[in-house]
């Protein structure tokens, strides 16, 4: 079981118990409208169970719940692209609502990269926004993404076309950047 301890939350993986915290807090339409479709809406405990036994098929978990008192209010996890893009990941994440605003998801972020990093063989983890969602795109830059490109009207959501975002970060500024948070502190 993996389990990163963080000031806000704890990182963790997913388990049984946890279906009645994911569905009530994925329940929630501003959640839905800012992720991918396969997200389901409304989230019942029935998606969550699934969600859960998918998760802990994994050796290796590739998605951590994020727990604040116990309770699962979120998820932080990556896909490894295949083929030609097999060193390439996708990182994505949300929260429930009543922890919004409160620096979670900006602690989170920077703990899933180094995790990630440290863990498998990724080269370039790379998050995908949709217009509008400026605080998704502010927590990844603070977690060292740079934007990286905008795809004009990609993706449709809502009965509309929308631009989204790509921002991505390399291990080498990974490392790099790790390099200079250690020279910062011994100051």
């Amino acid at each position: 079981m993996t389990t990163i301890y963080l000031d806000t939350c704890t990182l963790r993986s997913w388990r049984d118990g946890d279906e009645f915290s994911l569905s009530e807090q994925a329940n929630n339409r501003k959640i839905w409208d800012r992720v991918r479709d396969f997200f389901p809406h409304p989230y019942t405990v029935r998606d969550a169970s699934s969600w859960i036994r998918m998760n802990r098929s994994y050796q290796q978990p590739v998605n951590l719940a994020i727990d604040i008192g116990g309770r699962a209010v979120g998820n932080v996890g990556f896909t490894i692209k295949e083929d030609i893009y097999r060193h390439n990941a996708e990182i994505g994440y949300w929260l429930g609502e009543a922890h919004w605003g409160q620096g979670i998801m900006t602690e989170v972020l920077p703990a899933m990269v180094n995790y990630i990093f440290s863990n498998f063989q990724v080269n370039r983890l790379f998050g995908c926004v949709l217009e509008g969602n400026t605080v998704s795109m502010r927590v990844l830059q603070q977690a060292g993404f740079r934007a990286e490109a905008v795809l004009k009207k990609a993706a449709y959501k809502n009965n509309q076309y929308l631009d989204e975002h790509i921002f991505a970060l390399l291990r080498e500024e990974f490392v790099t950047r790790q390099g200079q948070i250690s020279l910062a502190r011994k100051q």
